[in-house]
């Protein structure tokens, strides 16, 4: 063995061993991470199948971006945005598909169609606004996000998200309130 074969060896196990402890640090951050991402992802998308598609898209673009992650403690947030960035794409990209919602609202003691009704009003409502208004609602009350966590995950700014939840629910409430009076007044 040359010199030049030995140190080509060691330099081979450095980055054998770096590409190892990558590897075990990207596994243990996504490890329980993925399952919030596809509920996300299915939320924006309103499509299971796509949804998967999305995070497996997301998973493979972070961990060929993992290494320019500085700071791992944020890393649900810079995962999120990823996710976020895949499904506008997909949302972009293809025709308004109906959005399907699971877990109807419980109405006790009231009439059990009418809380269908209103999931089909919503779903409705939701899937008639663009991309980009149906990710800040979706991050803003399917996740629960604050408008700068949303800015954060979505890459706007804090007015534009204000802007556009704004917007998205006067839409969504007059959609809504359509869907509302075509049904009879049930809400």
């Amino acid at each position: 063995m040359t010199m030049l074969e030995g140190v080509e060896d060691v330099q081979a196990g450095k980055l054998g061993e770096a590409l190892s402890e990558r590897r075990s640090a990207f596994e243990r951050l996504t490890q329980g991470r993925l399952d919030r991402a596809y509920r996300l992802a299915a939320a924006l998308l309103g499509d299971p199948d796509e949804a998967q598609d999305a995070v497996h898209d997301a998973a493979e673009q972070a961990w060929d971006d993992f290494v320019r992650l500085r700071d791992q403690a944020r890393f649900d947030a810079w995962f999120d945005a990823i996710v976020v960035h895949r499904c506008r794409d997909r949302l972009r990209r293809r025709r308004v598909r109906p959005l399907v919602l699971v877990d109807p609202p419980d109405r006790p003691g009231g009439d059990p169609s009418a809380a269908y009704v209103e999931r089909d009003a919503l779903a409705h409502a939701l899937a008639g606004l663009d991309a980009d208004h149906r990710i800040v609602v979706i991050l803003r009350f399917g996740a629960d996000l604050t408008v700068a966590e949303i800015a954060q995950r979505t890459g706007e700014r804090e007015g534009t998200v204000k802007s556009r939840l704004h917007y998205a629910l006067r839409q969504l409430r007059g959609a809504y309130d359509a869907a509302a009076r075509l049904q009879g007044g049930v809400r």
